[in-house]
């Protein structure tokens, strides 16, 4: 959709809809309304070891969102077993079941993918597995799938170039979520993308109202990180909020205030999913990150 066909459809809104953001004419930035809202959230990857290990399973993760009052789980793809594979519907309904019943929403999944490559059999592969996994969210009831676009630039080849190999695999992936009710969310992950300014290229060579950032505040580490979210929040449709961030090389406590000024002045509506990472108990930690999240962003 253009800026001319956006700003039609808004004015067909009901008046009530005009407190939408003026600078959501500017697509692919997100329509949404003005304000914030957030809604704390989890992603699974926090618990990664035990995960992997079998110590836990996302049923078990679902638990500890209800035992902590996290009102959402982003149920990552690698944990369902057999994945790349996609799990039976038996098993998907009875995970979905579980957090139904536990008060916690299944925001939605994500994979791991490869757009930054030249070999297009490849790329195709793995639109296959986004799509395969669009209708997996579709069935948890979430409304995004979390993907990447690649490792880095590949050798001899440029950004330009591999932007352009996978703007049209994303634009199909955004494509197939719309028939299905996904948001397909670009996570900006320090590989292929580095900067807010890469990743809002990629956002606007799809050009699609369902294709957005998942912002990584920790994946930010040139130049100043907070400046660096500022710009990626127009496009944001969910986050990865996490401990720390990044100068440079350098790695340094998140300021959690920070952030939230950035949402109060920039705007934002959904979920705010927590990450905790590195050595010592998941259990713990995410505990710990989420008690201090809550001291700035209270229910």
């Amino acid at each position: 959709m253009n800026a001319a066909t956006h700003r039609r459809e808004f004015l067909k809104l009901p008046l009530g809809a005009g407190a939408l953001c003026a600078a959501s004419f500017a697509q692919p930035r997100v329509a949404r309304l003005a304000g914030s809202r957030v809604k704390l959230a989890l992603n699974a990857y926090s618990f990664d070891r035990p995960l992997r290990d079998g110590a836990m399973t996302l049923a078990d993760v679902v638990d500890y969102c209800a035992q902590h009052g996290i009102g959402a789980l982003d149920a990552t793809g690698y944990y369902f077993p057999g994945y790349p594979k996609v799990p039976d519907d038996e098993s998907v309904y009875r995970l979905k079941k579980r957090a139904f019943v536990s008060g916690v929403a299944i925001a939605g999944t994500g994979v791991r993918n490869e757009f930054a490559v030249p070999d297009a059999a490849a790329r195709k592969a793995d639109v296959q597995l986004v799509k395969d996994w669009i209708e997996v969210a579709r069935k948890l009831g979430g409304s995004l799938i979390r993907v990447f676009s690649g490792r880095g630039v590949p050798d001899g080849t440029s950004f330009e170039q591999a932007l352009n190999w996978m703007a049209p695999d994303l634009r199909e992936c955004a494509e197939y979520g719309k028939r299905h009710g996904v948001i397909v969310g670009l996570q900006n992950h320090n590989d292929f993308v580095k900067t807010a300014e890469q990743t809002i290229r990629i956002v606007q060579a799809v050009d699609s109202e369902w294709f957005g950032v998942v912002l990584d505040v920790g994946s930010l580490r040139q130049g100043d990180p907070y400046a660096q979210i500022e710009k990626l929040l127009p496009y944001a449709v969910s986050w990865q909020l996490k401990e720390t961030v990044w100068y440079g090389d350098k790695e340094t406590p998140i300021d959690l205030p920070r952030v939230k000024a950035i949402i109060d002045k920039v705007g934002y509506r959904g979920n705010l999913p927590i990450e905790t990472l590195g050595a010592g108990d998941p259990r713990v930690k995410v505990a710990r990150f989420l008690e201090q999240v809550r001291s700035v962003f209270p229910a």
